[in-house]
């Protein structure tokens, strides 16, 4: 008995010892990227928050809704974002990724924590050159420069799984190559694993907050962002599904020189849709820019079913063509694939918000896991506030007072929308960090106020809603009736939307002739 048990121990420690051996060997012998050495500056960091909270906000004498508690709770996120921070950017990785999610959910999270973590969106970890070449040539069996004529050194951007560089083919012809962290999928496991006892302490030390979801909705999506012939596939779907817009242009794919920890791309130029001085420099409209991207996702959500999910500023560009301008989608790693279900339920709960009917909210809310949060939820799709909604959110433009009065009670209703965040249909949590990383696009360029982001989404709603009763129609008269039905809703949104556009007759006109002038945000 004894025997067995040393025999245990010893091939026990052997394990952990060839993994150990083995994580080095993928990660070039840094110690630093050994599992446990992770999850100790993981277990460490999450320590140092939850203390600095429970010293410097908890324990504190400060009664709760003064200025001073208020000042103390600030600068508490402040503290925690900083050291999430410097975990993720050690970590890098998965850890990035996570980062970049919260950095995307602008008006679900305290302000101070998305500010700081937005960072990751643009200022990734680099990995070495010397890894670059050393992944394309472990996944080709041969040189890099036997495919490639030149690579850049220096990348065109770094994101959290990977690293886009310059380079030419023996052709001549210039390509993207989009190039996997070596050490990333190596880690990717341990990490998830990571993070989901370190949520389970976090729930623990903060009973209000539950952020299981963001676990399970890492560990469901890492697996499929790892693998770039999926994102290629998905780049191929949607150019296929979206042929008709002749302004969305998709980076083609050479499929001969790509696997999946490389993907080689064609190569497009264009500026950050975020990026105001090159949008002005180039004489593009902003109010088309963010009208093609309201339309263009409104097609995504409720029509297709087969949304983009990561669109933040570094994976969309503008550029000037001829007299229009051209949006430029990168990085299809990450899609949503809704359900017909989901798809008919969210349009119709878009309807209710539109129309601001409270009961047709808490129905689709129900059916949607979180009917006694509608109106929180109702919030969180649209990035409005309830007073809003129930007013109408086509009357009253979007302001810099609304939403400062929308984050500033962000804060004293997490615990809830952690709750409806753990609830709601998972199907929905995409949903929301899109909506909330294409706001923030349209809050960059001050075009938030627009009226036919709303025409158009509002018409996607209704041609999805009517197709689910299509899909249940049996005889050609009920399709005849529902087929004149939906084109009379259609019609009569229409003019809905031509009388408000009339109230502001005098407005649009004068803002069309200075956009026509020089092009400049209003």
């Amino acid at each position: 008995m004894l025997l067995s048990r040393r025999l245990f121990k010893a091939a026990a420690i052997g394990t952990i010892g060839l993994g150990t051996f083995a994580s080095l060997r993928a990660n070039e012998y840094d110690i630093g990227s050994i599992g446990i050495v992770r999850l100790g500056r993981a277990a460490v960091t999450v320590f140092v928050i939850g203390n600095y909270y429970q010293k410097h906000l908890y324990k504190a004498k400060v009664l709760k809704g003064t200025e001073e508690y208020e000042t103390l709770k600030s600068e508490a996120h402040k503290f925690g974002a900083q050291k999430l921070l410097e975990l993720c950017c050690a970590n890098k990785g998965v850890y990035i990724k996570v980062g970049q999610h919260i950095g995307a959910l602008d008006y679900l999270l305290p302000q101070e924590y998305v500010t700081k973590l937005r960072i990751l969106h643009s200022a990734a970890p680099q990995s070495s050159f010397n890894d670059v070449l050393t992944v394309i040539k472990e996944d080709f069996k041969k040189d890099p420069y036997e495919i490639f004529d030149s690579i850049e050194k220096d990348p065109l951007g770094t994101a959290s799984l990977a690293q886009v560089h310059k380079a030419i083919l023996k052709n001549g012809t210039s390509v993207a190559v989009k190039v996997q962290h070596r050490s990333v999928k190596t880690n990717a496991y341990v990490d998830v694993k990571t993070m989901a006892t370190l949520v389970k302490i976090t729930s623990w030390i903060f009973p209000d907050f539950k952020f299981d979801w963001l676990v399970e909705e890492t560990q469901k999506n890492i697996p499929r962002e790892l693998d770039f012939t999926q994102e290629g596939r998905n780049a191929e779907k949607l150019e296929n599904l979206f042929k008709d817009y002749h302004w969305l242009k998709i980076p083609k794919i050479y499929w001969d020189i790509s696997s999946s920890r490389v993907l080689t791309m064609e190569f497009m130029e264009g500026g950050q849709i975020n990026d105001v001085d090159y949008l002005k420099k180039n004489g593009v409209n902003f109010f088309e820019v963010t009208n093609k991207l309201g339309r263009l996702y409104s097609h995504m959500i409720f029509i297709t079913g087969f949304v983009h999910s990561d669109p933040h500023p570094g994976n969309i560009l503008v550029k000037k063509n001829g007299s229009e301008a051209d949006i430029i989608l990168l990085d299809h790693g990450l899609y949503a694939d809704l359900t017909n279900e989901f798809r008919w339920e969210y349009s119709k709960l878009w309807l209710a918000i539109l129309d601001g009917d409270k009961d047709a909210m808490k129905e689709h809310c129900t059916k949607l896991g979180v009917g006694d949060f509608y109106g929180l939820l109702s919030c969180m799709v649209s990035g409005r506030t309830w007073d809003t909604i129930i007013h109408g959110v086509q009357k009253k433009k979007y302001s810099k007072t609304e939403k400062e009065l929308f984050q500033k009670e962000i804060p004293n209703l997490l615990p809830q929308i952690s709750n409806v965040l753990q609830k709601v249909d998972r199907q929905m949590l995409l949903i929301l960090k899109t909506n909330d990383l294409i706001r923030c696009i349209e809050y960059t360029l001050n075009t938030q106020s627009r009226m036919n982001a709303f025409m158009e989404m509002s018409k996607c709603c209704v041609k999805s809603v009517y197709g689910e009763k299509f899909k249940y129609s049996q005889t050609n008269l009920s399709r005849c009736k529902l087929s004149f039905s939906e084109q009379w809703t259609l019609f009569k949104l229409s003019l809905y939307y031509v009388y408000l556009g009339v109230l502001n007759f005098n407005i649009l006109k004068c803002v069309d002739s200075l956009r026509n002038k020089d092009f400049y945000p209003i």
